[in-house]
């Protein structure tokens, strides 16, 4: 029986239906600089009434269950990237600069070395993302979480001119996909890796011929940050649409960037997934459209761009020191098609 994101206890359906819940809640407490149906990755609060005037783009997330490999194998120090990156991925979707980063850690029992390694990769994250770490919050909790355990998450803001803003809305079919490597399985899916992998030291530290080293150094590998490449790319290409592809996967994360009543054609082949991915494809038993709907399958951010510059936008890309695919395109159907 193949194991999938749902049977690892993780029900996406009662997540949907939350923020259909609260929907309400949120709305109660917008003014009129409350900018709606702007983008998907990043919350919009205008500067301003002009077309110029900027805007700030904000987004908040956490790293997930990952952090349990990091308590059980003692590694802290890269945790605090995959924070960051959460939230300035997001961010740089919509074409905004990421200014200022704030963390918030919560501990069972305060230790102030463990504190200081969890901050120093925070602070790594925010200059590969060229933001400010200006403040954050560290609460000791006894009782509340285990000595050893901690939870950390971030929250960003960042800034561009509203017409300038990146939301798809002018994504056409025919239009091409380019695809960015990602660094690993990134922050997502985790509560289903650790099940394939399990979360002992002894079963995530032994030696696996098919990852040519150890399933914890694998599964710690902090998420790519992309924003410095994908401001640069934006300085020179018209870049119309840009999916961080986090939770759900391809399946849910472009589809958010791709105008109502069009979809896109993936084509797998068109780049070499990553090793660990085939090791949970092979321990999970998943079907191929599970894996691409929990993961990011090798592929951390994806852009659209017309077709007569995608070979471009993928060469620059390149040059950035990115690898870079395409990966498929915009169809006039919709759903995600593999």
């Amino acid at each position: 029986m193949a194991i999938d994101y749902k049977s690892a206890g993780v029900d996406v359906e009662s997540g949907y239906k939350a923020v259909s819940l609260m929907k309400k809640h949120v709305e109660s407490t917008f003014d009129k600089n409350v900018i709606g149906g702007l983008g998907s990755f990043g919350g919009f609060y205008a500067l301003g009434d002009k077309e110029t005037d900027p805007v700030l783009v904000a987004g908040t997330d956490g790293v997930g269950t990952k952090l349990r490999y990091a308590m059980i194998t003692g590694k802290h120090d890269t945790i605090g990237i995959d924070a960051v990156a959460m939230c300035v991925n997001d961010i740089v979707c919509q074409g905004a600069k990421p200014l200022i980063f704030l963390d918030y850690i919560a501990l069972g029992k305060l230790e102030p070395e463990k504190v200081a390694e969890i901050v120093s990769g925070v602070a790594e994250g925010c200059r590969q993302a060229g933001c400010a770490l200006i403040g954050g919050e560290t609460a000791e909790m006894p009782g509340f979480y285990p000595v050893d355990e901690y939870d950390i998450a971030g929250f960003s803001v960042g800034i561009c001119d509203r017409d300038k803003v990146i939301n798809g809305k002018d994504i056409l079919p025919g239009d091409v996909l380019v695809g960015l490597a990602s660094s690993g399985v990134h922050s997502n899916g985790y509560s289903l890796v650790r099940k394939l992998f399990g979360e002992t030291l002894e079963e995530v530290k032994k030696y696996d011929s098919e990852l040519d080293g150890d399933a914890a150094s694998a599964l710690l590998t902090p998420t790519k940050i992309y924003v410095k490449t994908v401001l640069s790319l934006i300085e020179k290409f018209n870049i119309k649409g840009i999916a961080h592809i986090t939770g759900g996967g391809f399946i849910e994360n472009i589809p958010r960037i791709i105008p109502k009543g069009m979809g896109v054609k993936i084509d797998t082949n068109s780049y070499e997934v990553p090793k660990i991915f085939k090791v949970m494809e092979r321990l999970s038993g998943a079907e191929k459209r599970s894996l691409y709907n929990t993961f990011n399958m090798g592929i951390g951010m994806v852009l659209a761009v017309d077709k007569s510059i995608a070979e471009a936008v993928r060469a620059e890309a390149e040059a950035l020191g990115e690898k870079a695919y395409i990966i498929g395109e915009v169809t006039d159907k919709e759903g995600v098609e593999l």
